[in-house]
């Protein structure tokens, strides 16, 4: 299954227009000399970044682009006119890598971010260089250079300040919908998310941050397993990650996995594809709370807690319902205002060093 959040595509720069062999032919001037001009340049290829733009997906359909070659040159020193250049929309997060080399070009993780991945071949120089006092006709010119061609793979990670994980059906969408503006698709079946859902969740005016569904991992994800394996990447942009598990015990979590093992194989997943990623702050939400009666809940959530020996943050709610769900927004808003204030303290303590 090709997902719509990579692509290659093959772009090709326009290649140099010809010199042009002329000689000035007027009336009374019967050794004009010649005149040839050069060839226009040719087009090269952008990428821009385009923050309206979440998906590859437009890459499925066109995998080839090419810019205009640049004009011959003319008689009477009239150079050609140069190819336009032929600029690429892509969303921002989007790393750019060269097949061939394996090199990554530039990460485009701005709007408006520009990158030049394949330059326009040179006009070639017309016959009028090529005169000298012992070559008065030269029939010389040179053809234009021929344009870069490459192959490139796009790979986008989302810019989100906060990721969802855990294995499907853990409530990742339903948690998104009930905190922001997203609509991400909900069912009760394996892999509803097939591609990452933003949803921007503002807790005041000024006051707001990004967070990212990703869709479900399992184990094996690093391997290739499932879907969450071409997502992990989404992963690594994140400042903070909110790891959901399913409580429900009657369910027995997913394929029989208990609540704790089912955190303890999505860490040997992260481990696997980035150890990075489990040095990254990661709350635990334990979701589903309404399945369960009410004067249990918190003692089976504790179970889990100690069984896990989790030390940081965690939480107890029912997404579905939007019980317990907007204190921990409040959480992370106020998480990421001390790492602002953190980082200003440190430049300043920099600057007065």
């Amino acid at each position: 299954m090709k997902l719509v959040d990579e692509a290659e595509i093959q772009v090709s720069a326009g290649n140099g227009g010809n010199g042009c062999v002329g000689f000035r032919r007027e009336k009374f001037i019967p050794l004009g000399g010649p005149d040839g001009g050069d060839g226009g340049d040719g087009g090269s290829v952008w990428l821009v970044a385009d923050e309206n733009l979440n998906t590859l997906v437009d890459f499925r359909h066109q995998r080839q682009f090419r810019a205009q070659r640049g004009q011959n040159g003319m008689g009477r020193q009239m150079y050609g006119k140069g190819g336009d250049d032929l600029v690429i929309t892509v969303p921002v997060g989007t790393v750019v890598t060269n097949v061939e080399t394996d090199e990554v070009i530039g990460d485009m993780t701005g709007h408006g971010d520009r990158l030049l991945v394949a330059k326009g071949g040179k006009g070639g120089l017309g016959n009028m260089h090529f005169k000298s006092s012992t070559n008065r006709t030269p029939r010389k010119a040179l053809p234009g250079l021929p344009g870069e061609e490459r192959e490139l793979r796009l790979e986008l990670k989302l810019l989100a300040d906060v990721g969802l994980l855990g294995f499907p059906n853990a409530g990742k969408s339903t948690l998104i919908r009930a905190v922001s503006a997203a609509t991400p698709k909900v069912a009760d079946y394996p892999f509803t998310t097939l591609y990452p859902n933003l949803g921007v969740v503002s807790v005041e005016q000024y006051r707001s941050f990004v967070i990212a569904d990703i869709p479900g991992l399992i184990e094996g994800a690093a391997d290739g397993a499932g879907l969450g394996a071409q997502f992990l990447r989404h992963l690594q942009r994140t400042r903070l990650l909110l790891h959901l598990v399913d409580i429900n015990p009657m369910a027995g979590g997913v394929e029989g996995i208990s609540p704790a093992e089912q955190v303890r194989a999505i860490e040997r997943e992260l481990e696997k594809h980035d150890p990075e990623l489990l040095d990254k702050p990661r709350w635990l939400v334990l979701n589903k709370a309404d399945l369960l009666p009410e004067d249990e809940r918190q003692a089976f959530a504790q179970a889990i807690v100690d069984e896990l020996g989790w030390k940081d943050r965690w939480y107890l709610v029912s997404a579905i319902g939007r019980e317990g769900t907007w204190p921990i927004m409040l959480d992370v808003m106020a998480f990421f205002d001390r790492q602002r204030e953190d980082a200003a303290m440190e430049a300043h303590a920099r600057g007065d060093a």
